[in-house]
């Protein structure tokens, strides 16, 4: 039987981006556990500000497209968000708003199990934004999000030199989240008996 596939992603992709760095930390916390880790970076999905005429007009763009595919060969998903202005950034809800429209078999938002990550260089780690994607992906899209999330406080100076954490606590508890995320994966694509 095949191991559940996980997809791993960040809101972010300026260079120096805290959320890419969780997320890339992600991977390679998933890639020691039982599961198909995907990384991908929304750098290679670009997509124009959703507009409804341009996509009459033109169609879905072939990043919606692809990014879409990616969420519904997935049976989980981990995205990891920054907080803009106590939201989420506005190049993370236009990819999921762009990919929620894109046409294909199964449902991008429904297939999967997803999990949240937040960062922020501030206390509260991005709590806000993560609320906020949790409201567009359970209520919004009608997507199964898991209660536990891995929220990061004071990112800048929280990665070692190797990418780590430098708070082992902070990191089991993402490994945990990461654990119960493929559990439910496994559970929801009936991998495991």
């Amino acid at each position: 039987m095949r191991a559940p596939r996980i997809l791993t992603f960040a809101g972010s992709i300026r260079t120096g981006s805290y959320s890419a760095a969780y997320a890339a930390l992600a991977a390679r916390e998933l890639s020691l556990l039982a599961c198909e880790p995907v990384l991908i970076s929304l750098a290679d999905y670009p997509l124009p500000i959703y507009d409804a005429d341009l996509e009459a007009s033109d169609g879905v763009p072939v990043p919606a497209q692809h990014l879409r595919d990616q969420l519904v060969m997935a049976d989980g998903v981990f995205i990891v968000t920054p907080e803009y202005n106590a939201g989420v950034p506005p190049l993370l809800k236009n990819a999921i708003d762009w990919a929620s429209r894109a046409k294909g078999e199964g449902d991008p938002f429904k297939k999967p199990v997803f999990a949240i990550g937040s960062t922020s260089p501030g206390a509260l780690g991005g709590y806000r934004a993560s609320m906020m994607l949790r409201q567009v992906l359970a209520l919004g899209l009608g997507a199964l999000v898991l209660a536990e999330q891995a929220m990061l406080a004071g990112a800048a100076g929280a990665f070692a030199e190797n990418g780590d954490l430098k708070d082992e606590r902070a990191q089991q508890r993402l490994r945990a989240l990461l654990s119960t995320l493929i559990e439910q994966a496994a559970l929801r694509a009936g991998l495991r008996a």
